[in-house]
């Protein structure tokens, strides 16, 4: 054995390692520990242990004891991070590898509940006990495995059920700038939508709107239907990280129950933003706008375990917020999520400033699936509908400075005509709920005042 080349050795001795791990019970820790050499930004380099990319690692300084994630490694270094604080380390603190994979505690106990990015209660009450797990990074179902879109959810917005039909199962995102009414949209829609379970994932908000958002816009009444996961901006970026995958698995759970589940996920961005401090902070080299190229990898691995479930069983109807910053709708992960999503309703600054809300944008906004799930008339009165406001909005100007003279254009003169009409049927007060029936009645007497 003296004979072998050291690296030979080495990796001999890993493998006799995990041999003898695979026999331990779970949660205990490998028969080997390393030592935390250095620590630049956010990243922590530990020595002298073995763990796989995506593994937990105990840290231990004295009395104190803190879980990081493996991130990275390069030759005989690992690279992690935190899940939480880690104020008090110290240099050679101990680093020891845990045998388990990333879990959710989940159950129906958690209606009702906020919790953090960890699965910590954040509403002052006791966690209760959770009988069942399910996997952090999900299980992933086989595309022609899903039961397809067929039947249309009713979301309690009148101008998205008439003009922008959901399907139950489809992925949507919700782009918007700041101050457009992206929060209270996100409200309405988990109050009145005919689901099941709401799941809301608050993720790098500010920690005042998340109250907010509990408090006033979700209120008692959405509350008690929904979980909620907050992981607000100071929390560290696994964290962030961490709280879009938990409300993720956690409506996959209910899913499996054969639920029909609402995920609504603030925001894509944010969620996108953690995972570029992650990988700068390795060293991975920026590719578009300060973004590295795993951002892009990362999102269409979120976004693609909603949907529908195999059948017999449930569905997750998700709505990603985007935040596109400075009203760019060409943002990198606007651009990037807009290719994976199957729709996406755009809200404007100028509708939000004309005092019509909710701001959606008809004409930048679109449901794919749509087609498949409505009627013909419905069809053709939403694509009548959009036609007349992309007309009003290309002659807007001429109209408004009297340099359109009625009569001119038949067509123009229909959308001037009707611009009274639709500003009162794509307006709606936030304490309305106007159900999917009522929203194609509304579509029907627009033609017909």
């Amino acid at each position: 054995m003296s004979c072998l080349h050291p690296a030979y050795r080495l990796k001999r001795w890993h493998q006799q390692m995990q041999q003898i791990a695979s026999h331990l019970p779970h949660d205990i820790p490998l028969p080997v520990s390393g030592r935390l050499t250095r620590m630049v930004g956010l990243t922590l380099e530990a020595e002298g242990l073995f763990a796989s990319l995506g593994s937990r690692c105990r840290i231990t300084q004295g009395r104190q004891h803190s879980e990081a994630e493996v991130v990275g490694f390069h030759r005989d270094k690992l690279y992690l991070m935190p899940v939480a604080e880690i104020h008090g380390l110290a240099p050679n603190a101990r680093v020891t590898p845990l045998q388990h994979e990333a879990q959710v505690e989940v159950g129906f106990e958690l209606l009702g509940r906020v919790i953090d990015g960890a699965g910590q209660p954040l509403d002052s009450k006791l966690l209760p006990t959770l009988a069942h797990s399910v996997p952090l990074h999900g299980r992933r179902i086989n595309p022609l495995n899903r039961d397809p879109i067929a039947v249309s959810l009713d979301v309690g917005v009148r101008a998205i059920n008439s003009l922008l039909t959901v399907g139950r199962g489809q992925r949507l995102g919700l782009f918007a700038g700041t101050g457009v009414g992206k929060s209270v949209l996100l409200g309405m829609m988990a109050k009145y939508t005919k689901a099941d379970v709401v799941v809301v994932g608050l993720v790098g908000e500010r920690g005042r709107e998340v109250n907010e958002f509990i408090r006033q816009i979700l209120g008692d009444e959405g509350l008690a239907r929904s979980v909620v996961v907050a992981a607000p901006a100071d929390d560290p970026p696994l964290r962030r990280l961490h709280g879009a995958l938990r409300a993720t698995a956690i409506a996959e759970f209910f899913r499996d129950q054969g639920l029909n589940v609402l995920l609504l996920m603030d925001s894509l961005t944010r969620y996108a933003q953690a995972q570029r401090e992650i990988a700068l902070a390795v060293g991975e080299p920026p590719a578009s706008k300060g973004y590295p190229p795993s951002v892009f990898a990362r999102i269409p691995q979120l976004i693609e375990r909603a949907g529908n479930g195999e059948p017999g069983k449930g569905s997750i109807t998700a709505f990603y917020t985007v935040l596109t910053e400075g009203d760019d709708q060409n943002d990198p992960v606007a651009d990037s999520a807009r290719g994976v999503l199957d729709g996406h309703i755009v809200l404007s600054r100028r509708i939000a400033e004309s005092g019509r809300y909710p701001a959606i944008d008809i004409e930048a906004s679109i449901s794919r699936v749509m087609k498949e799930i409505v009627s013909n008339e419905q069809m053709d009165l939403a694509l009548r509908i959009k036609r007349i406001m992309a007309l009003y909005q290309q002659n807007q100007d001429l109209i408004n400075v009297g340099a359109y003279t009625r009569g001119t254009n038949a067509q123009i003169d229909e959308a001037i005509q009707l611009q009274p009409a639709l500003h009162q049927f794509l307006s709606q007060k936030p304490h309305e709920s106007v159900a999917m029936e009522q929203s194609l009645m509304d579509m029907i007497q627009v033609f017909k005042r």
